[in-house]
């Protein structure tokens, strides 16, 4: 299969799914990103850029795609739908994941509301969480135990992020300390260590 990741932000990604793209990758399934900014608002544009790059090798992903935008800046019109067609046209995925519509960051609300609209004819279509994410209540969970330590490898490779505390009230709570406890969390609601949690858009079961 084809899988398509859409995000706002450099580690957004790896970040929200991470865990399930890797094991996606170790069945030979071919993974694809797209990344609609530089995270310039977040840092050096040129690091970001190139850190990105290194999780993307790291991930095995067969194509990294860039959106162009401005951090903070992703616009909610057609130009950006059209975008996302054509990367949509050109990989042809079974399965597309992109952040869950309520979210504290507007780039992240922007961009799932232009991917709602241009991934109407895809079947199967997942809503991932992030430290910015809101009311998010999983129905679908991903066993991640087995890929959640190079889940942790490929955000440390965006490692102009990784010192950054997502409250600066709580010491250490990094990127890696998140995504760790975070998984910890979702893996005890779905009976297992390690998971990553969705809620779908549109999921099929053939059967």
């Amino acid at each position: 299969m084809n899988i398509l990741a859409i995000g706002s932000h450099p580690d957004d990604i790896e970040n929200g799914c991470g865990g399930a793209l890797l094991k996606y990758e170790d069945q030979g399934h071919r993974v694809y990103l797209f990344v609609a900014t530089g995270g310039q608002a977040g840092g050096n544009e040129d690091i970001r850029h190139q850190e990105q790059i290194h999780a993307a090798e790291k991930l095995g992903s067969a194509e990294l795609f860039w959106g162009g935008y401005v951090d903070t800046q992703i616009p909610l019109n057609q130009e950006l739908i059209t975008r996302l067609e054509e990367v949509i046209r050109s990989v042809s995925p079974q399965f597309i994941f992109v952040h869950y519509p309520e979210d504290t960051h507007q780039d992240h609300r922007t961009l799932t509301s232009c991917t709602v609209s241009a991934t109407r004819y895809i079947p199967n279509v997942l809503f991932y969480e992030g430290p910015t994410t809101q009311h998010f209540l999983p129905s679908v969970y991903v066993d991640v135990e087995q890929t959640m330590e190079r889940k942790i490898k490929l955000l440390q490779a965006h490692r102009s992020q990784i010192s950054k505390l997502y409250n600066k009230e709580v010491e250490d709570l990094t990127i890696v300390e998140s995504a760790r406890s975070c998984g910890n969390f979702r893996g005890v609601q779905g009976r297992v260590r390690y998971a990553e949690a969705f809620v779908p858009l549109r999921l099929f079961i053939n059967i």
